[in-house]
């Protein structure tokens, strides 16, 4: 829902989202379609001050508020009769997996200008 709302902040809090889902996979071994937000939550943050040059030698203050957005994700609780999902395909160890090519370059080298009997006069 959040990629096809028209808010400003939905880009904001979907990356959040993103990375709460990604850091649970990573680091807690939990499946990301087994996650739901438990608590989602914006506290408010540090207030960058600035000064604007306005007429006659004074000046105006800029306030920029900042914000501190948090979500919360809880592991699904499923019923007895529900069937566990499928665990996901390991990956091969590094140390067995074929080694990477060199990639080719993106560009070819610049040619080299032949020698004219001008040139060389």
């Amino acid at each position: 829902m959040l990629a096809f709302t028209q808010r400003a902040a939905a880009h904001e809090i979907e990356k959040v989202l993103r990375s709460a889902v990604a850091n649970a996979e990573a680091n807690h071994d939990l499946v990301g379609d087994d996650l739901v937000v438990s608590a989602a939550y914006v506290d408010e943050g540090p207030v960058l001050k600035r000064w604007r040059a306005r007429a006659r030698g004074r000046a105006a203050r800029i306030r920029k508020p900042t914000c501190h957005i948090t979500i919360k994700l809880t592991p699904v609780e499923r019923q007895l009769g529900e069937p566990a999902p499928a665990p996901k395909a390991e990956e091969p160890d590094k140390a067995e997996a074929a080694p990477k090519t060199k990639a080719a370059p993106k560009r070819k080298p610049a040619a080299k200008k032949k020698k004219t009997e001008e040139a060389e006069s």
